[in-house]
C-alpha cells in the first residue's frame, strides 16, 4: 500500500474546509461527511494547553495529537500544522500527517546508499514517492524536525511554499533523467527569524549491483554569507550606475533611495542640513539639535506611509537621536528599538512614537553624508517588515552607499552653485527688455539647457537704428559655463558698438569676426579651457522701404512666414562661423510684406528633440516641424512663442535655446518727406520754407523753430563742405528724424570754436538741439546725418 500524506484545512473558527484522501484513510471520513463540521469532534482525548497550537503564535507547530477513528478506535498521530495568511489576509491552518504504508523493501540500503554518496551537510533520503525515509541531523535542524516527525512526508508537506514546489519539481526530473540537478533558494528555515540561502544539490541513488532506482537524496548547504556577501556587491554595483545620473541634489538622494530599498530597508530618508542650502558648513555642536530638511524618502509600503515629514519640510531632530549622534561623531551607527521602552529622544515626539508601534520598527540605522570634507547631511535606514535586525555588516554597506551619493550630491551642489552663477551673469547681459521701436513688434524667449549640458553663450538682441531702422541679431557661442556666457556679454557689446557706426551686416560680421579671432588667440595664449568659437545672424529691417537685409556667420537661416501664411526659409548664404577669419561675408536683401513674421533662432531649437530620440540630426525635419510651428494660429507674438517651443522641445532641452519673433510694421509715404537740395548756398531758405510747410501738415508746429535750426545747420554744411548731390528726408515716426546725404566720403566732427570764430558751431548746437545724432554710410556711397527729436 502506497504512503499517503493526510491533509486537513480548518479555519480560525475550527471548522473543517478542507480533507484529502490521505485524511480518509488515516481516519476513515470521506470528505462529505467532515467538512464543515469542527474539526474538535475529531479529537479522542483534549490535548495538553501547552500542546495546543497558538492563534498568534509561530508559523508552525508540531505534535502528537490523539485522534478519534470513524469506527470508534483511537490512533496517535505526529501532526505538523502550518498557520497560514492568504492574500486577501484571511487565516487558517493547514494540518498534514504521514500515512504510513506497507513497508518498503530496501529502505536500509536505501539510507546507506544515500548517506554515503551525498557530502557532509544537510542530507535527506527520499523514496520514489519523494517521501522522506532518513534525514540527517543537519537536515533536521535546518528543518526543524525530528526524524520520526520527517519521514513519511513529502518536502512540500514540511515547507508548503513555492520554494519547495520547485524543489519537488527538480527531485521528480533528477528521478526521471538520472542527471543531477541544482537549485538555488533563500527561505527563512521555521523558528529562525533570519532567511539563510541554500544550494541545494538533487541526485538520483541507485542500487550499485542491479542499477535499480532506489530514490533521490538532497543535499543543502547554507551558503547564507556567500549570498548576502553577493548581493552586497550587486547593490554597490546598482548604485555606481544609479546614483548620479544627473547633477540634480533632490534627484540624486532619490536615487540613494530608491537603490537601498528594499534591498537593504524597509524605510530610508535622506535629510540635509539647512545651511546646505545656503552653500555654508554647520558644526555639530554638542548638546544641540540640528534642523534637517527632507529631501527624499522610498518605503516597502505604496505611498511612504511611515514618513513623518512631507518632502521639502524641515524638523528639529534632538540631541540623542541617531542622526544627529551620526552626524557628530561623523561615523555610522545602527541601534535596535523595543516599542515598550522608546528611547527618551523619542518618547516625547508623539507622532513618531505612532509610527513605531503603528508599523513595528525595531531597527534603525543613520550614516552621515560626507564629501571633501564637508557635511552634508545623513542617511536614515530602518526595518520593520524584515525581521533580521541591522548587523556590522549592514552599517559597512549602507556607509559604502552614503559616501558614493554624498560625493554625488556634493558634485550636484557645485555645480548648481557654478550654473546658478553662470545663469545669473547670462541673464545679466541679454536684454532685460527689448527697446521700444516702431519697425517690428519682436517677442523673445530663452531657455537655458538642461542641468548636464550646463548654460550656454546663445543670445539675441533689438537694436534701433537711424532712420527708423532696426537690427534683429541671434548668436551663439561655441560651449557652455561661465567662459561661454562671458565670451557672449563680450560678442553681444561688441555687436551694439559696430551697430552703432551703422554697418551694413557683412561688414559688422566682419569686424566680429576679427574680434573673435583675437579672443581666440587670447585664450590659447592664456591656456584658457575651452577655445572662442561663435555664430551669427544680423538682419538690418528699413521700414521705410520695407527691405530687410541680412548676413548669417554659419549660423541657422530665419524663416519668413508671409501675411498669406506660407512659410518659407529665406535662402542666405551660409558664410564662416566666426573666428575663422580671412573668409567673406555676403548680404542678402529681401523685400518684406507689412505683417511678415521673421524667426531667428539658435541650433537648440532644431536638433533637441532629435538628440532626445536617439535619432541622427534630422535638421531638415526640425526646419519642417518649425515651419508648421511657427504657421499656427496664436493670439500675440508671445503665445506663438510658446507654441513653438512646446512644439520643438522638450522638458529638459539638451542645449540652450534662443527664439526671437519679428512682425514687420511698413511706415507710410504720408510720413517721409524728401527734397533734393541744389548745391547753392542760396537753396537753404527755400528747404526751410518745405520742412516749415511739411510740419505744419503733419501737426508738429511745435517742433518747427528746433527743426529749421537743425536743416539750416546741416543742409549748409553739406552744400559747404561735402559734394553735390544733396538731399534731405524727413521722417514721422516716434521722433521727427531729420537726414542729410551727400556724396561725400568724409564723416563730420564736433570742435570747439574759439571766442571769435564765425564757425565750427553747427553740429554742436545740433548735438544739444536733439536726443541723437550721427552719420553713417549712404547706400549709394557718400554719408547720411541724421538727427532725432523726440515729439
Amino acid at each position: 500500500m502506497e504512503a499517503l500524506t493526510a491533509r486537513v484545512t480548518v479555519d480560525e473558527l475550527g471548522t473543517v474546509t478542507g480533507w484529502n484522501d490521505g485524511a480518509e484513510r488515516l481516519l476513515g471520513y470521506p470528505a462529505e461527511e467532515i467538512v464543515g463540521r469542527p474539526a474538535a469532534l475529531l479529537l479522542a482525548e483534549r490535548p495538553v494547553r501547552r500542546d495546543v497550537p497558538p492563534s498568534a503564535g509561530p508559523p508552525r507547530w508540531h505534535g502528537t495529537l490523539v485522534l478519534l477513528h470513524r469506527s470508534g478506535h483511537r490512533l496517535a498521530a505526529r501532526v505538523l500544522a502550518h498557520h497560514r495568511t492568504a492574500e486577501d489576509g484571511s487565516r487558517d491552518w493547514l494540518l498534514v500527517s504521514a500515512v504510513a504504508g506497507t513497508p518498503q523493501p530496501g529502505d536500509d540500503a536505501l539510507m546507506r546508499r544515500g548517506l554515503m554518496q551525498s557530502p557532509s551537510c544537510a542530507t535527506s533520503v527520499y523514496g520514489t514517492d519523494l517521501r522522506c525515509r532518513r534525514s540527517s541531523r543537519a537536515a533536521q535542524r535546518a528543518l526543524g524536525l525530528a526524524d520520526e516527525e520527517l519521514r513519511g512526508l513529502r518536502m512540500t508537506d514540511v515547507i508548503p511554499t513555492p520554494v519547495s514546489e520547485q524543489v519537488e519539481r527538480r527531485m521528480r526530473l533528477a528521478l526521471e533523467t538520472g542527471e543531477p540537478q541544482y537549485v538555488e533558494n533563500h527561505a527563512r528555515a521555521p523558528g529562525e527569524a533570519r532567511e539563510h540561502a541554500w544550494s541545494v544539490h538533487l541526485y538520483r541513488v541507485e542500487d550499485p549491483e542491479d542499477g535499480r532506482v532506489l530514490g533521490v537524496a538532497a543535499t543543502g548547504h547554507d551558503v547564507t554569507e556567500q549570498y548576502w556577501a553577493r548581493k552586497r556587491l550587486q547593490l554597490i554595483a546598482a548604485a555606481s550606475s544609479r546614483i548620479g545620473s544627473t547633477l540634480d541634489v533632490t534627484r540624486t538622494a532619490q536615487e540613494l533611495a530608491d537603490v537601498a530599498v528594499p534591498d537593504l530597508a524597509d524605510f530610508l530618508s535622506v535629510d540635509l542640513l539647512t545651511s546646505f542650502e545656503e552653500g555654508q558648513e554647520e558644526a555639530v555642536a554638542a548638546g544641540s539639535s540640528l534642523a534637517l530638511r527632507r529631501v527624499a524618502h522610498q518605503s516597502v509600503l505604496p505611498g511612504v506611509p511611515e514618513a513623518v515629514l512631507a518632502l521639502g519640510e524641515v524638523d528639529e531632530y534632538p540631541e540623542g537621536s541617531p542622526p544627529v549622534e551620526s552626524l557628530r561623531s561623523g561615523r555610522g551607527l545602527y541601534r535596535q528599538i523595543f516599542p515598550a521602552a522608546l528611547p527618551a529622544w523619542v518618547a516625547d515626539d508623539a507622532l513618531r512614537v505612532a509610527r513605531i508601534r503603528d508599523f513595528g520598527f525595531h531597527s534603525v540605522m543613520a550614516v552621515p553624508l560626507s564629501a571633501r570634507g564637508t557635511t552634508l547631511g545623513v542617511v536614515v535606514l530602518a526595518r520593520h517588515l524584515r525581521p533580521e535586525p541591522f548587523e556590522e555588516d549592514d552599517l559597512v554597506l549602507a556607509e559604502e552607499l552614503a559616501a558614493r551619493a554624498a560625493v554625488c550630491i556634493d558634485n550636484a551642489r557645485r555645480y548648481t552653485r557654478a550654473r546658478g552663477t553662470a545663469v545669473t551673469l547670462q541673464r545679466s547681459l541679454l536684454p532685460q527688455r527689448l527697446p521700444e521701436q516702431s519697425a517690428v513688434e519682436v517677442a523673445s524667449r530663452y531657455l537655458p539647457a538642461g542641468a548636464r549640458a550646463g548654460v550656454g553663450g546663445d543670445w539675441f538682441d533689438v537694436i534701433p537704428l537711424s532712420g527708423a531702422r532696426v537690427a534683429l541679431v541671434v548668436g551663439d557661442v561655441v560651449g557652455h559655463g561661465i567662459h561661454a556666457s562671458a565670451t557672449m556679454g563680450l560678442l553681444r557689446t561688441a555687436v551694439r558698438t559696430l551697430a552703432d557706426i551703422d554697418l551694413p551686416p557683412d561688414e559688422l560680421l566682419t569686424h566680429l569676426d576679427d574680434l573673435v579671432a583675437r579672443l581666440a588667440g587670447e585664450a590659447e595664449a592664456g591656456e584658457t579651457a575651452g577655445g572662442v568659437g561663435a555664430t551669427c545672424l544680423y538682419a538690418v529691417y528699413d521700414p521705410v522701404s520695407r527691405r530687410c537685409a541680412l548676413a548669417r556667420a554659419g549660423h541657422p537661416p530665419p524663416v519668413l512666414v508671409r501675411p498669406d501664411g506660407g512659410a518659407e526659409l529665406l535662402d542666405l548664404p551660409a558664410g564662416p562661423p566666426l573666428g575663422l577669419g580671412g573668409l567673406p561675408f555676403e548680404s542678402v536683401e529681401f523685400e518684406l510684406p507689412e505683417g511678415s513674421v521673421l524667426a531667428l533662432y539658435t541650433d537648440g531649437l532644431l536638433d533637441t528633440r532629435s538628440r532626445r530620440a536617439g535619432a541622427a540630426d534630422d535638421t531638415d525635419d526640425g526646419v519642417s516641424r518649425l515651419c508648421r510651428s511657427l504657421t499656427e494660429p496664436a493670439g500675440s507674438l508671445d503665445a506663438l512663442c510658446d507654441t513653438v517651443l512646446g512644439g520643438m522641445l522638450p522638458q529638459r532641452p539638451a542645449d540652450d535655446v534662443a527664439l526671437l519673433v519679428a512682425r514687420t510694421r511698413g511706415l507710410d509715404a504720408s510720413r517721409v518727406a524728401i527734397w533734393d537740395v541744389e548745391p547753392d548756398p542760396a537753396a537753404v531758405a527755400e528747404t526751410r520754407k518745405n520742412v516749415i510747410a511739411r510740419l505744419e501738415a503733419w501737426g508738429l508746429t511745435d517742433a518747427a523753430f528746433v527743426t529749421e535750426l537743425i536743416v539750416s545747420e546741416l543742409v549748409t554744411n553739406a552744400i559747404r563742405h561735402a559734394e553735390p548731390p544733396v538731399q534731405l528726408r524727413l521722417i514721422h515716426d516716434r521722433a521727427l528724424i531729420c537726414e542729410v546725404s551727400d556724396a561725400s566720403g568724409t564723416a563730420p566732427h564736433m570742435r570747439r570754436a574759439r571766442t571769435y570764430d564765425e564757425g565750427g558751431r553747427g553740429l554742436l548746437l545740433v548735438a544739444q538741439l536733439t536726443e541723437r545724432w550721427g552719420t553713417r554710410p549712404g547706400t549709394q556711397g557718400g554719408k547720411t546725418i541724421w538727427a532725432e527729436q523726440n515729439l
